[in-house]
């Protein structure tokens, strides 16, 4: 936890340096931003997403090889894929409901002449699947293409496993392989807290304190419903389903989350991601890996949030009233376009962009939210990850698998994690 506490630390740091020199020397920030904030932010993502590609096809083939057996890989498969789905069709309801009360949009004098934005096109659904299978796996890991890795992973961890024996020298390079990135990740962890700074520092200086104060409303809104969501959906199903405490869950999970709110990116906080869920919540490494690197791919519950909240903030502020079709409609097209928009670069915002179309509302309205769509972003991938955590130990606990949560936390070598 001394990691977590020093990055917490460069955190609140980065806010106060940041609003300052917003505030009081504007032309300081931008040199500082180009020459100092960028730079250490920039570093420390690099670092950490120079580990995903290996991290998970790692994992995923030593994952695999654990379970074994194709039908236990399918029926954990489809609880992994069935909890994404119920969890993201909550998380918008939540987040509409929430925004339909509070009304964001309605009175804020939000000017939406003139205003442009031009949205990517996502692909098809169906694209997106048959793309899962790579022609060259050497080419998926070079471009970051995390669904073609996790299926070329599972295909050679399920090769490894039906040989036996007959490829124990290859299973042990992977377990040597293994220690090797872990190592490395809690290496890289210790560059953390200057990282953090960095990234919040960039972030709160370049909004500035006006443009949060205007769009208060919109972030209260989506941070209220991120905070329920992880509270009763998470917390929830971790205490019926995985049987176990969520305050134990939340407080053993925590140091991941603090990565994952300073480098905004689930791909990149997934090998510590990973590391903490099997050290300290006891989660088995072949299940772990499986469903956290999906999780890190297609679960985005904390973007659905964000567009149910912008959806009604959208239609409020241009003076539209949503019907109930069109409500179910945002809920039905966000569920689908996690998956989607899977491998897309900025799919968030793709996200948003269709499920605006699918209910005729401007896609011009994106650019209200795009202000403060960064800070956001922070707090929602925290929220992704621990959705991605939260189903690892449900499912253990549904496989019988799942750790003691009172035996020996972690090795001395990662105490810091």
């Amino acid at each position: 936890m001394k990691l977590a506490r020093n990055i917490l630390i460069a955190l609140v740091a980065g806010v106060l340096v940041g609003l300052v020199l917003n505030l009081f020397a504007p032309g300081l920030f931008a040199k500082a931003d180009v020459f100092l904030f960028k730079p250490l932010g920039t570093i420390f993502l690099n670092l950490m997403k120079m580990l995903v590609v290996p991290v998970v096809f790692i994992s995923i083939v030593l994952g695999t090889v654990g379970i074994g057996d194709p039908k236990k890989l399918g029926r954990i498969g489809a609880k992994t894929l069935g909890y994404f789905l119920i969890t993201t069709a909550i998380a918008i309801v939540i987040a509409l409901a929430f925004a339909l009360v509070v009304k964001p949009g309605s009175g804020g004098g939000f000017e939406t002449e003139g205003i442009a934005y031009e949205a990517n096109e996502a692909p098809p659904v169906s694209d997106t699947l048959l793309g899962i299978i790579p022609t060259n796996p050497v080419g998926a890991m070079a471009d970051g293409n995390m669904l073609q890795i996790i299926f070329f992973a599972a295909l050679v961890g399920f090769g490894l496993a039906m040989l036996g024996e007959k490829t124990d020298r290859l299973k042990v390079l992977f377990e040597q392989a293994d220690r090797l990135v872990m190592f490395l990740i809690t290496f890289i962890m210790g560059f953390a807290p200057f990282g953090a700074f960095g990234l919040i520092a960039s972030a709160v200086g370049s909004q500035g304190f006006d443009a949060l104060r205007a769009m208060g409303l919109y972030m209260g809104v989506v941070l209220g419903a991120l905070v329920i969501h992880s509270i009763i959906v998470y917390g929830g199903s971790v205490a019926l389903i995985g049987k176990r405490n969520p305050v134990w869950f939340f407080k053993n999970f925590f140091p991941a989350q603090v990565v994952a709110f300073s480098t905004a990116s689930s791909a990149a906080t997934l090998p510590i991601s990973l590391k903490t869920a099997q050290e300290r919540l006891k989660v088995p490494e072949s299940i772990s890996s499986f469903t956290q690197s999906l999780g890190a791919t297609i679960n985005m519950d904390g973007t659905a949030i964000m567009q149910g909240a912008a959806v009604v903030f959208i239609a409020q502020a241009f003076g539209i009233e949503l019907t109930m079709g069109q409500l179910v409609t945002v809920v039905l097209t966000a569920v689908l376009a996690s998956i989607g928009t899977a491998a897309v670069p900025g799919a968030g915002l793709i996200m948003l962009a269709m499920v605006l179309t699918s209910v005729g509302l401007p896609v011009e309205g994106i650019a209200l939210v795009l202000g403060v769509d960064r800070l956001l972003d922070m707090v929602r991938t925290a929220v992704n990850i621990t959705g991605d955590a939260a189903c690892a130990v449900v499912v253990s606990q549904s496989e019988g698998v799942l750790g003691d949560p009172d035996a020996e936390a972690a090795p001395a070598e990662v105490e810091t994690i």
